[in-house]
C-alpha cells in the first residue's frame, strides 16, 4: 500500500508501516526525526495530492480543538476564533484526503472536531486507550474512520498500569514545562502505530 501519515514529524506510525511492508511516507512543516527520504516536509494537502494514496492517516494539531483546552478555546473564550479556524482547517484537510483515498484517518484526542466530522461528513468515531495496546498509560485517543475499521486492542496492560503512580500513568498530562512539551506530548504511541500497520495495512 502506498501510505500517507500526514502531520507527523517523528514517523513512529510511518516506519510501523514500513516495517509491515508498505511504501508509507510522513509529512510535516517540520524535519523528520526518522528517514528523510521518507518524508515530505511541507503543507499537508499538498502533500495528500503529490500522487494516489490507498490510505491517508492525518495526526491533525490538536490543541485548539481539544475539549481540554475549553476554558481557552471555548465560545465566548479569548482564543474562540482560533478553535474555529482550526476546525475548518481540519474538515478542509478532511475533505480533500477523503477525494484522494477511499481510507482515510484522522486522529485527535477528545476533540470538538469528532461530532462534527460524524455528523456532516459520516465519519465512524473511534477511541482507544494505550493501555488497550501495551503501554501502562492513560490517554484518550481518538479516530475518524473511512473505509476503515475499528482498532482492536492487541496487550490489555490495564491491571499493571493501575498499579501505577497516577503521575506516571498519566504521563503525558504531567509532563513538565520545557521548549519540546508540545512536540513531546503528540509523539504517538508505538504499539498503536503497530495495530494500525497490521489491522489496516492488511486491507
Amino acid at each position: 500500500m502506498n501510505v500517507l501519515v500526514a502531520c507527523e514529524y517523528s514517523q513512529v506510525v510511518t516506519q510501523a508501516f514500513i516495517a509491515a511492508g508498505h511504501n508509507a511516507y510522513s509529512n510535516d512543516i517540520l524535519e523528520t526525526e526518522g528517514d528523510p527520504s521518507k518524508h515530505i516536509q511541507g503543507d499537508c494537502i499538498e502533500a495528500i495530492r503529490s500522487r494516489k494514496w490507498d490510505l491517508i492517516i492525518i495526526h491533525i494539531p490538536c490543541t485548539a480543538m481539544g475539549v481540554c483546552g475549553n476554558g481557552t478555546y471555548g465560545e465566548g473564550k479569548a482564543k474562540h476564533q482560533e478553535r474555529l479556524d482550526a476546525i475548518d482547517f481540519a474538515l478542509k484537510v478532511w475533505g480533500v484526503a477523503c477525494e484522494h483515498s477511499e481510507r482515510v484517518s484522522m486522529e485527535n484526542p477528545a476533540s470538538v472536531l469528532f461530532p462534527i466530522l460524524r455528523s456532516q461528513r459520516g465519519a465512524d468515531i473511534q477511541y482507544v486507550q494505550p493501555y488497550e495496546f501495551g503501554h501502562p498509560e492513560q490517554k484518550k485517543t481518538g479516530f475518524a474512520l473511512k473505509g476503515l475499521p475499528r482498532l482492536t486492542g492487541t496487550d490489555d496492560v490495564y491491571e499493571h498500569m493501575m498499579t501505577l503512580p497516577k503521575h506516571e500513568r498519566e504521563r503525558v498530562f504531567y509532563m513538565s514545562p520545557s521548549k519540546d512539551r508540545g512536540k513531546e506530548r503528540a509523539r504517538f504511541f508505538p504499539g498503536i502505530a503497530n495495530a494500525m500497520a497490521t489491522q489496516w495495512g492488511d486491507l
